[in-house]
């Protein structure tokens, strides 16, 4: 049957992000877009920050950089800074960027292991730009530079995913999606097919449709309510399932810095987010080891500034469902599963599902084989992002508390346990078809956190001496000199994308 009216289940970051991907389609096509949902009903909306793939999703939907920063008070986003995880007082960056670039044919890391054991002693993190410009405070496009000879500059945002959302209704409903307020009460089933005939709003208005969009949140009020997909539960390797969220102020009206931070405390981590007039701030934890009281002060007693609203307490089940298209409806963001942010990966998710689904999506109707693409596309998806994850539990020393002593202890998927021999063996990190995280994102975080490379690839000892250290020198000038020039992060913010005050 052909697909003539798609309905959005929900509004917040994911509703509005599909309806405004999806919006492209109307031109050329007789489509109805609706999205329908409830101010009374809130959101999430703790996923503020973002990695360097949503820069391209807002190319894609047509929504201006300077314009999107502006309405959300945005920054920019150049890696993550880690605190406490591999002991505590440990602190690292992953990057954004690459070190260095493949020279030989391997990984820069193979090469600077190498030299590091001839006695050079410069740390990797000076042929980083990323790492570099975040430690100073600066930022710059690589569009402002318009040279060839100093390294790109990979970035994503931070930014207020409500005024986001608002954004993106604007875009879409200026391309003809249709917004319906109000809660849903039913929802009803076709007899023969099983699929989603209609949902049922309060007011009794019956909307029916051809294909759903569940962006419902945890409760997954299609893919799970009505249809009973199942989910599949990871809390063995993920144990934190809860989280409390609250704004504050700067202050110390210091420039928001261009990068994430992320704390680890006793049972869990903190998130600082900066946007341009004030911190995201929540706190990661576990309820087995720690209460929620303790979880609040913790936050509070960590925060840049005064708090800026009341503290939002979340729960959630690390994990995914069962199918993310499951017959005539398609789960995206909580919907789909929850992996907590500590990658800034949630929103990420959203954009790669909405990908997804216009590639496959055929206005003729639905087939098996899109659904089948879809959640084997997906799964593994989560699967190696899971992995990424459970490493910067695993991976540390802190013995500290029971509860990193069961993350130092706890068993993981053979797929990781594979990752982290191999690079113990000689540094060698496999990458699997489109994995998201680089080479140097798995690098990162094992050297990061105490997981030393036992050797490195041959080929680095094959490489001529004087040349090598003639262009890692000229690598690290060229990075110094990019940092010098750019403007510190506030004042380029300023310039650029000043948000109203």
């Amino acid at each position: 049957m052909a697909i003539k009216r798609i309905v959005i289940v929900g509004g917040g970051t994911a509703g509005w992000m599909a309806a405004a991907a999806l919006s492209r389609l109307k031109t050329g096509h007789d489509l109805d877009i609706v999205l329908i949902e409830s101010e009374a009903i809130g959101t999430v909306g703790v996923g503020e920050a973002t990695i360097p793939p949503f820069v391209e999703f807002n190319q894609l939907i047509g929504v201006d950089e300077q314009d999107l920063l502006a309405a959300s008070q945005g920054s920019f986003k150049l890696g993550i800074q880690f605190e406490n995880w591999g002991r505590k007082g440990d602190s690292y960056i992953h990057p954004f960027g690459a070190y260095g670039y493949q020279m030989g044919g391997i990984a820069f890391h193979q090469v600077w292991h190498k030299f590091r054991g001839d006695g050079d002693k410069r740390p990797i993190q000076v042929f980083n730009v990323e790492t570099m410009a975040a430690y100073f405070g600066k930022f710059a496009r690589s569009a402002d530079f318009q040279r060839d000879d100093v390294p790109p500059i990979n970035y994503a945002y931070h930014l207020d995913a409500g005024r986001y959302a608002a954004l993106l209704r604007r875009v879409s409903e200026g391309r003809g999606v249709v917004r319906k307020e109000g809660r849903i009460g039913d929802v009803k089933l076709d007899g023969e097919t099983g699929h989603v005939a209609s949902v049922v709003m309060e007011s009794g208005e019956d909307v029916s449709g051809d294909l759903f969009i569940d962006c419902s949140g945890f409760r997954g009020l299609l893919i799970e309510q009505a249809l009973e997909t199942g989910y599949e539960e990871w809390t063995r390797w993920l144990p934190c399932n809860r989280a409390v969220a609250l704004p504050c102020g700067r202050d110390d009206g210091a420039p928001p810095p261009p990068f994430t931070k992320a704390t680890a405390h006793d049972a869990g981590w903190q998130w600082q987010v900066p946007l341009q007039h004030r911190n995201g701030n929540g706190h990661v934890y576990c309820s087995d080891y720690m209460s929620d009281d303790q979880a609040l002060d913790i936050l509070v007693g960590n925060l840049a500034g005064k708090p800026a609203a009341d503290p939002n307490f979340l729960r959630f089940v690390t994990g995914r469902r069962k199918k993310f298209w499951n017959k005539n409806v398609v789960a995206l963001g909580l919907s789909a599963g929850f992996m907590e942010p500590l990658e800034s990966t949630s929103i990420h998710l959203i954009h790669t599902g909405i990908n997804k689904l216009m590639a496959l999506l055929s206005l003729d109707g639905i087939s098996q084989t899109q659904e089948d693409s879809f959640n084997r596309l997906t799964a593994k998806e989560y699967a190696r992002i899971r992995d990424f994850l459970i490493l910067h539990y695993n991976a540390t020393e802190r013995d500290d508390t029971e509860f990193w002593n069961y993350c130092r202890t706890m068993d993981v998927p053979d797929s990781l346990t594979e990752k982290v021999e191999l690079f113990r063996l000689n540094g060698q990190i496999f990458r699997e078809e489109d994995e998201l995280f680089t080479e140097t994102s798995w690098a990162a975080v094992m050297m990061g956190q105490r997981i030393g490379m036992g050797g490195n690839n041959a080929i680095a000892n094959t490489l001529d001496v004087a040349d090598t250290r003639k262009e890692l020198d000229e690598m690290e000038k060229s990075i110094r000199f990019l940092v010098q020039k750019m403007p510190g992060h506030g004042e380029y913010l300023q310039r650029y994308c000043p948000a109203p005050a």
